[in-house]
């Protein structure tokens, strides 16, 4: 999983009654674009994540 600052995120909730979260990427930690990931949530939360099965990366374009 690769991802570059300005990427949005989308964490699937697993339950009908847990929605998904999104946000996005502010910082990359990892070398070469891999995890963690420092993200700010809509929520206005941030937080180190580490991504899972439930961790979808919506890439920003390249201008």
């Amino acid at each position: 999983m690769r991802a570059t600052v300005g990427d949005r995120i989308v964490i699937r909730g697993r339950t009908v009654e847990r929605p998904d979260r999104r946000g996005e990427v502010i910082e990359v930690r990892g070398m070469d674009g891999g995890p963690p990931y420092l993200v700010a949530f809509d929520d206005r939360h941030e937080r180190i994540v580490y991504p899972g099965a439930d961790f979808v990366v919506e890439h920003t374009e390249s201008v």
